[in-house]
């Protein structure tokens, strides 16, 4: 099972980097969902959030540096929600 959980976390981690990459690529799709935790400075935070999810999801994706990705993802996560409820 653990080489199972290896795998699965290496996928999820490399579509989390590529999910990331896209914010470059294409920034016009994440701004809707940027904008309720950021409303000023949209397309700013869209490109450090692309940039912050490429990171972790290349560290998910590395074993020796998963546990750290974890604990960022987290973080991450909850600046995120944060943001979004407190302009509401």
């Amino acid at each position: 099972m653990p080489k199972e959980n290896s795998r699965v976390a290496t996928v999820g981690g490399l579509a989390l980097a590529v999910t990331g990459l896209a914010h470059f690529v294409a920034p016009q799709l994440f701004e809707g969902l940027t904008e309720s935790a950021f409303p000023t400075n949209t397309r700013q935070h869209v490109y450090i959030d692309g940039g912050i999810e490429t990171a972790v999801g290349l560290g998910l994706a590395a074993p020796q540096t998963r546990k750290a990705a974890v604990v960022v993802l987290i973080g991450y996560l909850l600046y995120m929600v944060g943001n979004v409820v407190r302009n509401r």
